[in-house]
């Protein structure tokens, strides 16, 4: 029996260079960094990862760098969604040829599927793979994964062993906990939604797939820590730390604009992406990037050794207003 998936695993930025291309260096020493830091694991092509963006040789590679650099260190949970099942399920095979512990599958997306749907689509993946699956729901993005699905899949098929849920609903993951956990206790529950990561884990999720552990891995490591040793108070303090953080990094421009700003605030410049940005918002990501710096300071003050200095952050604001093209 799979030993459940738990901690926290970083759904991490793709960085890319000056031409838009994969900068496979940055990505290893981001790896490096994120498990320096305390990771529990790693979520390539996720929706941090912009995904999307990447054609399916691009994402492959990016998975293959990730689980390289990786090295048993900590598992790779491996975005394997693609336009339709037949390519979706090459891409899981690709990925268990790689190593990596699980895949995880968004719900299709673009056509909004029926419930009916979503599960005869999960249902062919899950029969036809030699990989574990776990499914994502994110219905802001994709057809959404209701709690009569994921408990029919759950208990229909031995290769869905958990879920990935970005809705952020806590009622509907108690749910799910309620009705899965006493027929597969291994099954595993990940939040991504941010804002809620302490009252889900208290309420019995496994761990989470988290944008922000890309920026503070320190402080999401601590509050899954801290719940699991009980320390509920501490949680929640820290989750209200967090809680801003997360707010200005979610609001700032296209997504993830703003989890690329915070990852900037920890030195790591990873690259515009691959969206444009109008002059305007080019201007409000360098005029955020100071209320982010600032945010990400305050919160690794948990340790102050990763506190950048002043003039650091400065030359850093410096630069990234140079590369966005906005005025100083």
């Amino acid at each position: 029996m799979p030993e459940r998936i738990t901690g926290i695993l970083t759904p991490n930025i793709t960085p890319v260079d000056s031409a838009g291309r994969i900068d496979e260096e940055r990505l290893r020493g981001y790896v490096d960094w994120l498990i320096d830091r305390g990771v529990d694991g790693l979520y390539p092509n996720g929706s941090t990862g912009e995904f999307v963006r990447f054609t399916a040789e691009e994402r492959r590679r990016i998975v293959q760098v990730v689980a390289e650099q990786a090295g048993g260190r900590v598992p790779v949970l491996a975005g394997a969604a693609e336009a339709n099942v037949k390519a979706t399920i090459e891409a899981c095979e690709a990925y268990a040829e790689m190593g990596v512990r699980a895949v995880a599958i968004v719900a299709p997306f673009y056509y909004r599927l029926s419930s009916e749907g979503v599960y005869a689509y999960f249902r062919e993946i899950a029969d036809s793979v030699s990989i574990d699956v776990t499914v994502y729901n994110i219905p802001l993005f994709a057809s959404p994964i209701d709690v009569a699905t994921v408990i029919r899949l759950a208990s229909e098929c031995p290769r869905v062993v958990g879920i990935k849920d970005s809705s952020g609903d806590l009622p509907n993951m108690m749910r799910m906990i309620a009705a899965i956990r006493p027929m597969r206790d291994e099954f595993t529950f990940l939040t991504g939604w941010d804002a809620s990561l302490a009252p889900m884990l208290i309420a019995g999720a496994d761990g989470g797939t988290n944008a922000t552990s890309g920026v503070v891995p320190e402080l999401t490591r601590a509050i899954h820590r801290s719940v699991v040793a009980g320390n509920i108070a501490e949680a929640m303090r820290l989750q209200y730390q967090l809680l801003p953080l997360f707010d200005a990094m979610i609001s700032l421009g296209e997504f993830p604009e703003g989890f690329r700003a915070g990852a900037r605030s920890r030195g790591w410049n990873l690259g515009p992406g691959r969206v444009p940005l109008s002059p305007q918002q080019r201007e409000a990501v360098a005029r955020t990037q100071r209320e982010i710096d600032a945010l990400v300071a305050e919160v690794a003050g948990l340790d102050e050794s990763l506190v950048l200095p002043p003039e650091t952050i400065e030359k850093i604001v410096q630069r990234v207003m140079r590369q966005l093209g906005a005025p100083a």
